[in-house]
């Protein structure tokens, strides 16, 4: 449905479909690796994973300094009073390291996340790098998917699911160590 939508709007079909995916991180979060997916059946892999991108970095930006301005009040429309409770202090306390791989793996509700960490002390400059640092590897792969660049099987995709949580929870738990640890070599 959303190819035929798209293709309906040519010639600005790519236009269109950055538009959608602006408005899928601002007003309804709607998982980006969904579309992007659609978007490189559409038009290929660099081209839909170039507009997904961009799209997404900004849509970020965008919630994060709505959420700046408007405070709570903003937040509380978009993310439920159950969600704000689980990530608001995770993001609080692990901010960098919970954020960037929060940005990697494609089970957390990122742009949600984005909205609460513009509740939190995290400077844009820091929040945008790890927005572009981060974000565009799930975005790539599932345009790697929907192009058929690459074909994951199921196994495969288990198994990257297990490997992915395995990291994530050693980062969680270590993540602080390593970073202080690092910072301290830097130092010397």
């Amino acid at each position: 449905k959303l190819g035929e939508y798209i293709a309906r709007c040519a010639p600005w079909s790519h236009l269109a479909y950055f538009g959608i995916q602006l408005v899928s991180v601002v007003v309804a979060p709607i998982p980006s690796n969904l579309t992007a997916a659609a978007g490189a059946y559409l038009f290929g892999l660099w081209p839909s994973f170039l507009l997904t991108w961009a799209a997404v970095a900004a849509g970020s930006a965008i919630v994060f300094l709505l959420a700046r301005a408007l405070g709570r009040s903003f937040a509380d429309k978009f993310v439920s009073e159950k969600l704000s409770e689980k990530y608001l202090e995770l993001i609080r306390r692990k901010r960098d390291v919970f954020l960037a791989l929060a940005f990697l793996f494609p089970f957390f509700p990122d742009d949600l996340l984005c909205i609460l960490a513009g509740l939190t002390d995290i400077s844009f400059r820091r929040f945008f790098l790890l927005v572009v640092l981060t974000r565009p590897w799930g975005l790539l792969v599932a345009c790697m998917v929907g192009s058929a660049t690459v074909s994951i099987p199921l196994w495969g995709m288990v198994l990257l699911g297990v490997g992915g949580l395995a990291l994530f929870l050693l980062a969680m738990k270590y993540g602080d160590k390593l970073e202080d640890a690092v910072i301290q070599r830097l130092k010397r």
